[in-house]
Formats: structure tokens, C-alpha cells, sequence
């Protein structure tokens, strides 16, 4: 047994750790045996002293242990970390095949890296870091990356941190964003990569999160086999992604709609790199677009995709966020003609599945018309869902005949 301070936990959170979840709350513990450093690593141990895991301790955060290892007999050395960094890059390489080269290399606790994240993008990988512990060995996390993907065949030019959030606030870490000095520093910070056939320019430096959506990659792939000849309306578009792949597959017209003006223009430049001349792009609030158009009763679209930012990040906010989403599907079923097509998502942990459906059957039901189910579609397998933590199922994703 290696030589760590000591947590005691309540039965309660004993519950939750042998349940296979990796958080203890600060509610949850009960007992420090031993001098506990931020960021550092502790032993967790039940009310009857079972050994129950080890993880990284911080009593800044909420969570105050982040479980990595449940076995007594790892050493957390740089080949621990090696092997954690292969396996989940050989998990990528086996489930994306040829969308390796762009895809989610490391999704936080699906891969046992507590609040870490990494998107490769070509010979760029993007990385954010949430919790203390992962900040204090991320040098030697990224030259395990760069070393397994160079072993792999691929190549690493540079990585651009994106921790540039206030939730790295509670962990007591300031925001942060940069590049890695172990590798080029000089970029511009955009990049070009292909997605299901499409050229996108990524901007990693200034656009959301890493700068690109990466986990919608075959929902958007989805789309395309029934968009054709459609006119569509592509809201909160951001750079165009579901609206390119439309405009792809052969849609009459899209509209690709985004409040942000940069968003817009990005998605204005994504097009012209593809030299598709079926798009047109609107910068507005998407609630008033759906609103007017309705008001006018003369909308043209009969395939409409909704993409909106998450509107609940807590469960405290949940009740406000189902009416958002109800407001803009309501909006939107009322638009579509009979036969019309409505693909919608929402990508909030905190707005479950059960709940996201009873929004839309109740939705449904104001708009007095029945949606035929096409598909249900989750994230990419790059952003893996671990049944026993929750919070790694977040995406819901639906296309429905309007009828």
C-alpha cells in the first residue's frame, strides 16, 4: 500500500465510489489522516477503513477528491501516466479510424483524466485543464501525447491550452490560455481541418471552448441523407458546421443563423472554402427570428436544425432552461409545413433525456402536430459515455418528421 495521506468518507459517499463515480464532495468527507497538499494525492478510505481508491485531493473545490486509481498497487509514475495516455489514444484510433486525425483525444473523467480535455486538430492539439491535480503534471501529460502520437504516425506541431474559464475559479487556479512552450509557440492560432468531407477553419485561440464542436461530427453526417432539395434553417449555427453539411448534401438553400457576428463570418469563410453558393448567412437573435417568421405566416423552410448553446449548467436553472428549449422547438413545429423535417438537440447534462422528450411531447402537443421519430443520436464515440458517470451523457440529439 503506498505511503499517502488519509480521507475518510461517509457511507454515503463509500456508496457512490464502489457505484464506480470518481468524486468525493466536501460534504462526504470526514476524516484527514496525515498532511494534505492541494492538488495532491490521497488515499480514500471508508468509515470502516476499506480502501476504496486514490485520486487528487483539493479543498478549494466542491469536489474534494477526484478519483484516478482503484488499485492498491499503482504507483503514479510518468509510465502510470504513459499507459493512460495510450489506452485512451488507442481507444480513439480503433472507434474514429479515419476521423482520428480530428477528433477528441482525451474526454476528462470517460478516460480517467479528471477535468482534462484534449482535441486534436490535424498536427494541433487544443487542451483544457479544470482540476489541480492535472495542472500540476500537465507538462509531462503533454510530452506523453506528443510521444504517443508520434509513435502512432502523426505528428504534433503545437498545443494551445484553452483554460480560459472561471470554473478553473473554483478549483483555486486563475484562467489561463497559451501555448505549450515545448513546441512551436508562433502559430496564428487557426488551423484548417476536414469533418465528413467539409474544410472548416478553426480559430483555437479566440473561438468557443477549443474552437470547434467536435462531438456533433456524425449527427451532422446524419442529416445529410434526408436534406437534400430542402430549404433549411440552421440555427445558433456558430461556424456553419450542420449548415455546411446541408449545403453538402445538396439543399436547396440554407440559412445558417448565429447571434455572433464572428460565428457568422466564420461560417461565411467555411463556405467560401468549399465554394458552396446555396448558403446565406444571418446574424440575429435566433427567439426573434422564429418569433417574426411565424408572425409573418409566410416561412419558407421545411427543414429546420436547432443547436442552441446549453441552456443549463446547473440543476438550479433547469426549470428555466425547459422553457427555452421549449420555446424555440414550440416556434419551430409551428414554422415546418406537414411533412417538414426538425432535427433538435440539447447538449446540458442537467437537462436529461427524460426530461429534453417530455419537453418535445408537450411542445408537440401546444403545436398541435406529431413528430415521427427518424433517428436518436447521441455524441461521438471520441466523447465516450461512462454508464456509471452521468455527467459524460450529455448529448441528445433527435430528427423528427413533422406531421
Amino acid at each position: 500500500m503506498r505511503t499517502l495521506p488519509k480521507i475518510y468518507i461517509t457511507p454515503k459517499g463509500e456508496k457512490v465510489l464502489r457505484g464506480g463515480h470518481p468524486w468525493v464532495y466536501s460534504d462526504e468527507v470526514t476524516v484527514i489522516d496525515g498532511s494534505v497538499e492541494n492538488g495532491g494525492l490521497v488515499n480514500v478510505y471508508s468509515a470502516k477503513s476499506r480502501f476504496l481508491g486514490t485520486g487528487f485531493y483539493n479543498n478549494n473545490s466542491k469536489i474534494r477528491v477526484r478519483v484516478i486509481s482503484r488499485n492498491a498497487n499503482d504507483k503514479f509514475d510518468r509510465a502510470f501516466w504513459e499507459r493512460r495516455v495510450r489506452y485512451a489514444l488507442d481507444y480513439r484510433r480503433t472507434v474514429m479510424a479515419e476521423d482520428f486525425r480530428c477528433c477528441r483525444l482525451i474526454f476528462g473523467e470517460a478516460d480517467c483524466f479528471p477535468g482534462f480535455t484534449v482535441d486534436r486538430f490535424g498536427d494541433v492539439l487544443v487542451t483544457q485543464v479544470l482540476s489541480l491535480g492535472i495542472e500540476k503534471i500537465k507538462d509531462m501529460l503533454y510530452e506523453l501525447l506528443v510521444e504517443t502520437l508520434e509513435e502512432m504516425g502523426g505528428h504534433v506541431s503545437a498545443i494551445y491550452e484553452r483554460s480560459d474559464v472561471k470554473i478553473r475559479e473554483l478549483e483555486g487556479m486563475e484562467q489561463y490560455k497559451g501555448f505549450w512552450g515545448g513546441l512551436r509557440t508562433d502559430l496564428p492560432g487557426v488551423t484548417e481541418i476536414v469533418e465528413n468531407g467539409i474544410k472548416y477553419t478553426v480559430d483555437y485561440i479566440n473561438g468557443q471552448k477549443t474552437g470547434f464542436f467536435l462531438d456533433q461530427k456524425y449527427n451532422r453526417m446524419a442529416i445529410r441523407r434526408i436534406v437534400t432539395g430542402r430549404t433549411v434553417l440552421d440555427c445558433f449555427t456558430h461556424t456553419g458546421a450542420f449548415a455546411l453539411n446541408a449545403a453538402a448534401a445538396g439543399a436547396k438553400l440554407v440559412n445558417a443563423v448565429d447571434i455572433s457576428e464572428d460565428a457568422i463570418e466564420m461560417a461565411r469563410k467555411n463556405a467560401e472554402l468549399n465554394g458552396f453558393t446555396n448558403m446565406r448567412f444571418t446574424a440575429t437573435n435566433v427567439f426573434d427570428l422564429l418569433t417574426d417568421l411565424y408572425k409573418s405566416g409566410n416561412s419558407p423552410y421545411d427543414f429546420i436544425i436547432l443547436d442552441p448553446p446549453a441552456f443549463t449548467k446547473s440543476s438550479g436553472t433547469v426549470r428555466n432552461a425547459i422553457r427555452g428549449y421549449k420555446e424555440i422547438n414550440l416556434k419551430a413545429m409551428r414554422l415546418l409545413p406537414r411533412g417538414g423535417y426538425l432535427a433538435t438537440c440539447s447538449c446540458s447534462h442537467f437537462m436529461t433525456e427524460p426530461l429534453f422528450k417530455q419537453m418535445l411531447h408537450d411542445a408537440a402537443a401546444d403545436a398541435e402536430v406529431s413528430l415521427r421519430q427518424i433517428e436518436a443520436r447521441q455524441q461521438s464515440p471520441d466523447h465516450p459515455i461512462l454508464w456509471n458517470v452521468p455527467e459524460t451523457d450529455y448529448l441528445k440529439f433527435f430528427i423528427f418528421q413533422v406531421v
